[in-house]
């Protein structure tokens, strides 16, 4: 990898911002999830946590510990560290890429569970099954977790169905909600304001606290989603909606 590949960035006195790129692409995730998953083995001395993105990963770190324990010749925590994730950077790219989880997401679509199903097929000249075919058939790469425990941020979305988020947000959207914003689709995994056109939900928990694993999605998964029936939904959730 070269240096035009990436861009070391400043984001205040604790943070830096790896940067390798500036567009959404599955070759930008990956190189992200690789120094993810370096980083996570590899944790450096007043390493602090991470934070993975569409094109980069944020790292943040203790400055004052890292210069008075890290730093050398004089070095600021921000030289200091860029060193370090030159090399980091530079062995992650060696990491095989390794077996995609895929993940099925069984989705009952409309009526009460998908409210915006309907409006997302008027804007896009379709039947609302149409739609469904569209949306349930796609293959869809899990970018990154965001804004709320468990938000999973999928890219692959079929142009043909994507919609504007609503111009007033809903104050707030059933837990397992699946939506559309623009060109992307996710999932609200606990009930939160929000703004994306749902279409349906989800039969299984996306965020659950106490579990070993928390979430139902990781950056990295590939997802395919399921049309199934109300009564197949209930079913799964025994009875619970």
């Amino acid at each position: 990898m070269s240096e035009k590949d990436y861009h070391l960035m400043s984001v205040g006195e604790n943070c830096i911002f790896v940067q390798f790129g500036q567009i959404i692409s599955p070759a930008i995730h990956t190189k992200v999830k690789k120094l993810a998953d370096y980083l996570e083995s590899h944790p450096f001395p007043r390493y602090i946590e991470f934070v993975a993105t569409y094109t980069g990963i944020s790292v943040n770190f203790n400055p004052w510990q890292v210069k008075r324990s890290l730093a050398k010749n004089g070095q600021t925590a921000h030289a200091a560290i860029s060193e370090l994730l030159e090399g980091y950077i530079k062995e992650s790219v060696l990491l095989p890429e390794g077996e995609k989880n895929i993940v099925e997401v069984p989705v009952c679509y409309g009526g009460e569970y998908g409210p915006d199903l309907d409006i997302v097929a008027f804007h896009n000249n379709m039947t609302p099954e149409e739609v469904i075919k569209i949306h349930s058939s796609g293959e869809y790469l899990c970018y990154m977790i965001g804004f709320c425990p468990g938000f999973p941020y999928l890219g692959g979305m079929d142009e043909r169905i994507a919609t504007p988020r609503k111009e007033t947000p809903r104050l707030a959207i059933p837990a397992r909600s699946i939506g559309i914003a623009g060109h992307q689709t996710g999932g609200y995994p606990i009930s939160i304001p929000g703004g994306w056109q749902i279409m349906g939900r989800c039969a299984l928990e996306m965020f659950d606290a106490n579990a070993e694993s928390p979430t139902l999605l990781k950056a990295g998964d590939i997802v395919h989603f399921r049309s199934i029936s109300e009564k197949e939904y209930l079913e799964i959730r025994g009875g619970v909606e």
